[in-house]
């Protein structure tokens, strides 16, 4: 029997590599495509031996053909943090915009039905709490995040339209904080910085007085979401992400306990347009797709600790 062969854009980064580690266990052809601008062959290096795993090096806001039948297509290419996208801005808006355009063509060409990873993001700085998937967001498109905003809130609206005047089968997932093992140190988000800077012993960078809210879900959580989704008859957004909210300042305290470390503060100005709220109501999820996170935050924060104390401490000790 033909395997199903799904092809899985920005495959080598944080969820994409994730992603291909779920697909390959269900038995699937795996294709991942990057351009490893953000990404990393170490997170998918463990598939290369693999017979049924295909990498293809490559930037998806450029023309994109993949030989064979295609049954599926999951497009999470896109700089995910902020640091990035402040970074190469142009890049995000392209492969929000070209990137989706071209694999929406794909998807047309090979009669597969393709997901889009979209962000709690569209909703911008929320004036509903939590954020529904009805909302239509209060995003501002000429700030510095815009780029990222606006890349994704174009990516759903031209995948609706290739739904509704194409009739292509398409998913929309609207992903909200997460975490776990494969997420770079650097990338600027609040969970690696934390981590990477107890785990140093230095000052927890908050930005702000630390009220603002994040909602973190656990990464083996949301790729379960993902493929729900993915295998359902819904093509309207869906939110997937954990619903347990917490403030930052009590996430700094979370993670000094369980890093063991005394809690010490470095408050900085707080970037324009950043979030002051963050939690997804996932009633439809529950509803459509059965699906409501499993993993609570102590058990997420240990995994992930044991992957940044790999990453931080052992180079240390190798040098010392």
């Amino acid at each position: 029997m033909t395997k199903k062969r799904v092809l899985i854009t920005g495959g080598a980064g944080f969820l994409g590599s994730h992603l291909c580690d779920r697909f390959i266990r269900e038995g699937y052809h795996v294709i991942a495509m990057d351009n490893l601008i953000t990404g990393s062959l170490e997170n998918i290096e463990h598939l290369f031996k693999l017979e049924h795993f295909e990498f293809y090096h490559h930037d998806v806001s450029k023309f994109v053909h993949v030989p064979g039948h295609l049954d599926y297509i999951l497009h999470f290419a896109s700089p995910a943090s902020p640091i990035d996208y402040l970074k190469i801005p142009i890049q995000t808006l392209k492969v929000g915009s070209l990137g989706t355009h071209n694999l929406l063509g794909l998807a047309k060409a090979k009669n597969a039905r393709m997901l889009i990873a979209s962000t709690s993001e569209v909703y911008g700085d929320p004036l509903v709490h939590p954020q529904q998937e009805d909302y239509w967001g209060n995003v501002n498109p000429v700030g510095p995040r815009g780029c990222y905003d606006e890349a994704k809130r174009f990516q759903e609206a031209m995948t609706m339209a290739y739904h509704m005047h194409h009739g292509l089968e398409t998913r929309i997932v609207r992903i909200f904080n997460t975490y776990g093992p494969r997420m770079r140190l650097d990338d600027g988000r609040v969970l690696p910085a934390f981590l990477s800077q107890a785990l140093r012993g230095e000052p927890l960078s908050i930005f702000g007085d630390g009220s603002q809210t994040r909602s973190f879900c656990y990464v083996d959580d949301l790729v379960e979401g993902i493929y729900r989704l993915l295998l359902s008859d819904y093509h309207l957004p869906v939110n997937v992400g954990n619903p347990s909210e917490i403030t930052i300042r009590e996430f700094a305290e979370e993670i000094c306990r369980l890093t063991g470390v005394e809690l010490k503060v470095e408050y900085q100005p707080l970037p324009t347009d950043d979030p002051q709220k963050r939690q997804p109501d996932i009633t439809l999820a529950k509803q459509v797709l059965g699906w409501e996170p499993q993993v609570d935050r102590a058990e997420g924060l240990e995994r992930t600790l044991e992957y940044f104390r790999e990453k931080i401490l052992k180079p240390a000790e190798q040098t010392a």
